[in-house]
């Protein structure tokens, strides 16, 4: 069997307990023709780059595969189907992750760097205003001949 990442976004009205029942059901269609989900993760509710079939913000949930490739076919053929799905995509790959992805990391907080300003930032480093102020050709400064 080959390994696949699969990853489908959901429409914005479908509520949260809804598109787990939509992962279930994807799962099973591929348990059901000799595969199985390595992993699944939920990324939430984010917006979207452009709209899509008039919605801005979709659930997006990823799936690892390992799975033969008709069980793949089968998945995408009922997601093209759907009506609350609005886009997906899968990708064959050398191996399976077993690490959270980097969309799954980044809701951690305690992960993320601190912010400039918390720590005191660059207090040497003149603000725009005054490197602004510099630049600007100005009117004759005091005791210059014109």
């Amino acid at each position: 069997m080959a390994f696949y990442e699969s990853v489908f976004i959901a429409r914005q009205d479908v509520s949260g307990p809804q598109v787990e029942a939509l992962a279930d059901s994807f799962t099973a269609v591929i348990e059901e023709n000799g595969g199985k989900v390595a992993k699944r993760e939920l990324w939430g509710l984010k917006n979207l780059t452009y709209r899509i079939k008039k919605n801005r913000k979709g659930h997006y949930v990823m799936f690892n595969l390992d799975a033969p490739a008709a069980a793949v076919q089968e998945m995408e053929r009922q997601m093209r189907l759907h009506e609350d799905i609005l886009r997906y995509l899968t990708v064959k790959v050398d191996e399976l992750d077993d690490a959270p992805s980097v969309q799954a990391r980044a809701g951690r907080d305690e992960e993320r760097p601190r912010r400039r300003h918390e720590s005191g930032g660059d207090q040497d480093r003149p603000s725009r205003r005054e490197a602004s102020a510099d630049n600007e050709p100005s009117a004759k400064k005091e005791g210059e001949d014109a």
